[in-house]
């Protein structure tokens, strides 16, 4: 079997990106990489959006930019702009071409459908792929989104619903979030924050059928792509492994309270690519600690009193819009979290921090 200088483990989002990386900026020009990615052929499969904190690699690869977005309770809506930090969203089948036909002009990148493939007892392996286990009473990000079209104008895309709270709760928390791309085409997704095992708050298809006729009153479109995904909001015990540093959710990547990784995917990945000559003796890429603990505390507070969580998440946008997407995006300062935190409901949040 060959040996490789560096092995990526998983070719999904952290894996690309790292590889991307590193090629751009010739750090493979001597080096050899083997990327392990099982799947046969890559297509759109994902949606990743965020708040453009810093330039990254990939506004080519934008679907669609915001600067305004709406979040509604069951009974009010707030409309806030965002201009300085606007909304993004990536198209992931123009992320994987663009990556992909950049590393296969590179004869030292090699893809292998299974680790076994290749000698990793040399080489320096990055993991993005989990391993998950007892996580029955965690808490998950779970949704599934559909892509639709409508026959005339229909969508506002000059402006995002973040989230939308006026829907069936089931005793845990649940939100929709529109995202138009044009006047005729928006994704629509169904989001839950639960345990994931949980079969009953699974009928994707009938909840958004549900609120596509009786919120938006909305009774023809076709479907053009459909989505279901599932994201671990807790912290995965790994076994420590030699020559193994872990990326992406594998790596601390996830922000527990919102699930938003791609950003600080692109952080580690440059954070690694700096460091890749003395990777080993480096630091690990981290999360600032303090958004676990004040995330921890918000998880509880949201598992314990679920009916609630509507009005907290809104009265958080009370705050200058600024402020909140610092914050939901790990660049808050001290003072930003005050103001943040004075918005919180403080005895409930108190009595769950013990």
């Amino acid at each position: 079997m060959k040996e490789f200088d560096y092995i990526i483990i998983g070719g999904g989002c952290s894996g690309l990106s790292l590889a991307y990386e590193l090629e751009i900026y010739d750090k493979l020009k001597d080096k050899t990489l083997a990327i392990i990615e099982p799947r046969k052929e890559y297509i759109r499969d994902k949606t990743w959006s965020f708040w453009k904190m810093f330039e990254h690699n990939f506004d080519d690869c934008i679907k669609k930019s915001w600067n305004n977005f709406s979040i509604n309770s069951p009974n009010e809506t707030k409309y806030i702009e965002c201009k300085t930090t606007p909304y993004q969203t990536i198209d992931s089948g123009l992320f994987y071409q663009k990556i992909i036909t950049k590393l296969k002009k590179n004869k030292n990148i090699f893809f292998f459908k299974d680790i076994n493939e290749v000698d990793q007892k040399n080489s320096i392996i990055f993991n993005s792929v989990p391993e998950i286990k007892n996580s029955d009473n965690e808490l998950w990000q779970h949704f599934c989104g559909v892509e639709i079209e409508t026959k005339n104008d229909f969508f506002d895309d000059e402006i995002f619903n973040l989230m939308d709270f006026a829907c069936d709760q089931r005793n845990r928390v649940h939100f929709f979030y529109t995202l138009p791309f044009t006047k005729k085409k928006a994704l629509v997704e169904t989001t839950w924050i639960s345990e994931l095992n949980n079969n009953s708050l699974k009928d994707y298809e009938d909840q958004i059928d549900n609120y596509l006729s009786n919120h938006l009153n909305l009774r023809e479109c076709k479907i053009n792509f459909k989505e279901i995904g599932a994201i671990p909001l807790f912290r995965q015990k790994n076994p420590i492994k030699k020559n193994y540093i872990n990326i992406g959710s594998m790596g601390g990547m996830t922000r527990l309270s919102t699930g938003y990784t791609f950003l600080n995917i692109q952080e580690q990945s440059k954070y690694i690519r700096e460091n890749i000559e003395h990777i080993k003796k480096a630091r690990l890429f981290k999360i600032n600690k303090k958004y676990d603990l004040l995330d921890k505390i918000f998880l509880k507070v949201l598992k314990n009193n679920s009916s609630r969580m509507g009005n907290i998440f809104y009265k958080m946008f009370e705050c200058q819009p600024n402020i909140v997407i610092k914050f939901l995006s790990n660049k808050s300062n001290f003072k930003d979290d005050l103001a943040i935190i004075s918005k919180m409901p403080k005895w409930l949040f108190i009595k769950n921090i013990f």
